[in-house]
């Protein structure tokens, strides 16, 4: 294996490198996957007729997620230190927390989604908001500014 300072970092990066190809499956696909995650029969029925939104809107999740794996793996000291290191795992932390505790108030903005969807993916966002943010506290000493 590789030379990680900080298991709970790379755990966290590991989920958000997952995540980031699940929503790219969800691209190359279509429909059936935007169904099986719960996106939502709007997003699957928009995905098979070719509509460019669907792709448009997964395409940033992917670069988004891809970008946050970058970031724990740097702070972990798997690969090289990226800018702005600190302010960004705070950033990652914190939107996945707000999004693992917060669905409550997301659910109505996003009717087509189901129950199981928010439950799962909620509990998800939970997990790697508290694997980056466990991370992010053991790390703080010896990341730079």
């Amino acid at each position: 294996m590789f030379n990680a300072e900080n298991k709970a970092l790379v755990l966290a990066a590991y989920c958000s490198g997952l995540a980031a190809m699940a929503h790219l499956g969800c691209i190359i696909f279509g429909g059936d996957w935007y169904r099986f995650f719960g996106a939502g029969e709007q997003m699957a029925t928009l995905a098979e007729q070719g509509h460019w939104y669907p792709s448009a809107v997964t395409s940033v999740i992917v670069v988004v997620l891809s970008i946050w794996t970058l970031y724990g793996l740097s702070a972990a000291k798997v690969i090289r230190q990226l800018p702005l290191i600190r302010l960004a795992l705070i950033v990652i932390s914190s939107i996945y927390l707000i999004r693992g505790v917060g669905f409550i108030w997301l659910m109505p903005m996003f009717p087509g989604n189901s129950l199981t969807f928010w439950l799962v993916s909620s509990g998800i966002c939970l997990t790697i908001g508290l694997l980056y943010a466990v991370g992010t506290l053991q790390m703080w000493p010896r990341l730079n500014v």
